[in-house]
């Protein structure tokens, strides 16, 4: 969505105080002289803050469009204060204070996260970054932070503004699709405008402006008051019941440390807000520092059969054996985001059943080979209590595909009880390297069979099957945003059973006990119309708990749809307008169990069904409502006597039709016995004249308007489109779907697009509407000159 948004700015805060007087200056040749390499630059604060920000600005310009680069870098700031600093940040970069509380290291400027190397800054692949433990305070006033996922903020004190967007050179706000922020403090507002769905866990801020789609707050200070869900679509849980935060790296008296911060529970807001964060501190003796230049698997796996914490460096790291954590309070840390490649089959990483595992900051990496996991998390039959003493999960993306064609069953096992997980990303690949469905292929993101597992921030995204299961007790989830695959090729190939496609986020029918906040489910199903009945799926049993679910059709193929949002219950979403849709909600599920097998009686028969024809290609379905002994719970909607949909409430459009067809239909109620009514009276309609020739009837064309722009058009020949939507693609970024805007001056709907070079392949179709029937045009490409 574009929204425009004007810019509120604060003061420019106040200058914090000079260095200390007397210290020597230190070049900026000494920031990669470190025990950590030359890819983790350290920063002291008698460096000049020219040279500074100089040095992180050049590593910006070579990172902010290396999406699937092999570069890693991390900026690691000594406590103290830095002033007139500035730089933005751009993939694969860690920036770090290293004092023990973020309000050691002060750096007075700017350092931000723009979008603009996207067309209309949109920052939906504004990817895999870090920012931790530091104290910004912006010279504009505003840290803006545009981000989607993979990119945790920390730890952080923002001394003015966060704003979580960009805006393009229109002044709108472009879109983006994060995010994550714990353990942080902004002094003023946070604004979010276009940012779609965002968790905060234990942070404080002065106001929260908007929501979008689903923010969900955790332990936060400051939260909107008197928000209903789904107007405005925040969730609210006041307390954060079990956490211990990231483990990070400090400098103090000339020597390097790990903070391990302590197990709390029932906590709100930040942890270091009364002084340092409880825990203890270990040196860097403690850690074997990985480097990808020299470590293999095999002198990995023997520094961690030495008691070895493992440190690794930025890089990649490609893997021929998985790293086999085998003792308690192991901790694997990365910084600069490093990549671990499963080149044999095997996974990465494989953890005993052991307690007080720590493992964060890394990028886990399927290869060629197909793994059953690329995180075990336990061996399967797990059954030790780690209740004292929970193995925690920080900041995982676990990606196949997009760097190079991979494949693996499942991202992440965890086979162990009382696992904590905070933010991670599971992510099947839509766009970049090996991107298709058969070339990557992942059956699931996430797969639980320990009890009392707890998640806090699970993005888990297009995986061939279900993206999550969840096979035990007592899982608790805060936070949940799930696209599920675009690339489907068809309907047969997506089913499971009869039931058409798989639930995003299923658990097992053996579960008695499972709570999950904040749920948002969306489809574009670019390549087919297919449909998915359920984006939920659960037990229905009284431990089982559901609040705020949300689904988007995001855009697809005519005819695609979410059908429910969970067991057959919420409206469909099927398309950009109207509103309903493209959004749904639902509010609450609670379990009823299982209805008494005495209920034999069906439900009436739905009265006074009735169809009208809406377009070329739809008939939208209305009737009375049926009653039951017990109750309701859908409707089966038959044409021409089989079986087309199901709805929850008492309409339903049919969609995909033949133009000038009639069609009959009929409808029965359902209860949750399996009780089916009879048969509804019988509607008929014939759907509207379409367009003969509709190639016949526009001109479509790209223009070269300067060496980094050019202009996409519609123009619409004895008719007035109603809308129109362009779609485009350039290689290396998935599809864009873009509302077109009409020029009177040329009769046309047009489009500029940005950020082109010579060379540069658009792939580019419209989608427009004619006498109130969708139309799609013929897929074109044009090369830039």
């Amino acid at each position: 969505m574009n929204r425009s948004l004007a810019s509120t700015l604060s003061a420019v805060a106040t200058a914090a105080g000079l260095c200390a007087t007397g210290a020597q200056a230190a070049p900026i040749s000494d920031a990669t002289t470190s025990i950590f390499g030359p890819r983790v630059y350290v920063f002291d604060p008698t460096m000049p803050a020219g040279d500074i920000s100089s040095t992180a600005t050049s590593i910006f310009t070579k990172m902010e469009s290396n999406q699937f680069g092999q570069e890693r870098y991390a900026l690691l700031f000594k406590p103290g204060t830095y002033n007139n600093v500035n730089f933005n940040v751009g993939f694969y970069t860690h920036v770090a204070g290293l004092g023990q509380s973020p309000d050691d290291v002060q750096i007075n400027g700017g350092v931000n996260v723009n979008s603009q190397w996207m067309p209309n800054a949109n920052a939906t692949c504004n990817f895999w970054r870090t920012l931790e433990n530091f104290a910004v305070t912006p010279s504009t006033g505003v840290t803006r932070i545009a981000v989607s996922q993979a990119a945790p903020l920390r730890r952080l004190h923002v001394k003015g503004e966060l704003h979580l967007f960009d805006f393009d050179s229109s002044w709108n706000a472009g879109w983006a699709s994060g995010g994550f922020l714990a353990d942080s403090l902004v002094d003023k507002i946070v604004v979010p405008a276009s940012q779609q769905q965002w968790l905060s866990r234990n942070s404080k801020w002065a106001s929260w402006n908007n929501a979008v789609w689903n923010m969900v707050f955790v332990g936060s200070v400051n939260t909107p008051s008197g928000a209903t869900f789904p107007e405005p679509p925040y969730t609210v849980v006041d307390r954060t019941p079990i956490i211990r935060e990231k483990p990070y790296p400090y400098f103090s008296n000339g020597q390097y440390y790990v903070f391990v911060p302590a197990l709390q529970t029932n906590t709100q807001g930040i942890s270091w807000a009364s002084g340092p964060t409880p825990g203890q501190s270990l040196p860097i003796s403690q850690f074997y520092i990985a480097r990808p230049e020299t470590d293999t698997a095999a002198t990995l796996n023997s520094a961690l059969t030495q008691g070895k914490h493992l440190l690794f460096t930025p890089g990649v790291y490609k893997l021929n054996d998985a790293l086999r954590v085998k003792n308690a309070n192991t901790i694997v840390l990365g910084l600069g985001v490093p990549s671990l490649v499963a080149t044999t089959g095997q996974p990465t990483i494989t953890v005993a059943d052991v307690d007080g595992v720590k493992i964060g900051g890394l990028i886990l990496e399927a290869g060629p080979i197909n793994s059953a996991s690329l995180l075990e998390v336990g061996p399967s039959g797990s059954s030790a209590s780690h209740s004292t003493n929970p193995t925690f999960l920080y900041d995982l993306t676990v990606r196949t595909g997009g760097s190079f064609a991979g494949r693996n069953d499942v991202g992440i096992k965890i086979n162990s009880h009382n696992v904590v997980a905070d933010q991670l990303w599971l992510w099947r690949a839509d766009h970049g390297e090996g991107a298709a469905w058969t070339t990557n292929p992942t059956k699931n993101g996430l797969v639980v069979n320990g009890r009392d597992v707890t998640i806090y921030g699970l993005f888990n995204e297009h995986h061939n099957e279900y993206q999550t299961v969840w096979n035990a007790n007592g899982g608790r989830v805060y936070f949940y945003q799930s696209e599920i695959p675009y690339d489907v090729p068809n309907q047969a190939s997506w089913k499971n059973g009869t039931v058409n496609g798989y639930a995003s986020y299923k658990v097992a029918s053996n579960v008695t006990t499972h709570e999950a906040w904040g749920l948002g489910v969306y489809s574009f199903f670019r390549d087919a119309p297919v449909k998915l009945e359920n984006a939920i799926e659960v037990p229905n049993t009284s431990g089982v708990k559901l609040h705020h679910m949300t689904t988007i059709w995001l855009n697809g193929t005519a005819g695609s749809e979410i059908t429910h949002i969970v067991n057959g219950l919420g409206g469909r979403v099927y398309g950009n307008t109207p509103a309903d849709a493209m959004r749904q909600t639902y509010n609450e599920y609670a379990g009823t169990g299982t209805p008494p097998a005495s209920d034999t009686q069906a439900p009436s028969t739905p009265a006074n069904l009735s169809a009208t024809a809406s377009s070329s290609s739809q008939i939208n379905l209305t009737w009375s409502a049926s009653s039951d002994n017990v109750g309701v719970t859908g409707y089966d909607v038959y044409r021409g006597g089989a079986q087309v949909g199901s709805a929850g409430s008492t309409t339903y459009s049919d969609t995909g039709l033949s133009a000038s067809t009639a069609y009959s239909y009929t409808v029965r109620a359902r209860d949750a016995a399996g009780n089916t009514s009879g048969a509804s009276n019988t509607a008929s309609a014939t759907t509207q004249a379409g367009s003969t020739n509709p190639g016949a009837e526009f001109t479509t064309g790209a223009t070269n308007v300067s060496s980094t722009q050019a202009q996409l058009w519609f123009k619409a020949s004895g008719f007035t489109a109603n809308y129109v939507i362009l779609h485009y693609s350039t290689p290396g970024i998935g599809q864009q779907n873009l509302n077109a805007t009409y020029n009177s001056g040329t009769g046309r709907w047009e489009y500029t697009v940005s950020g082109l070079s010579s060379g540069t392949v658009l792939t580019y179709s419209f989608t427009y509407n004619k006498s109130g029937a969708q139309y799609d045009t013929a897929t074109y490409t044009w090369t830039k000159p």
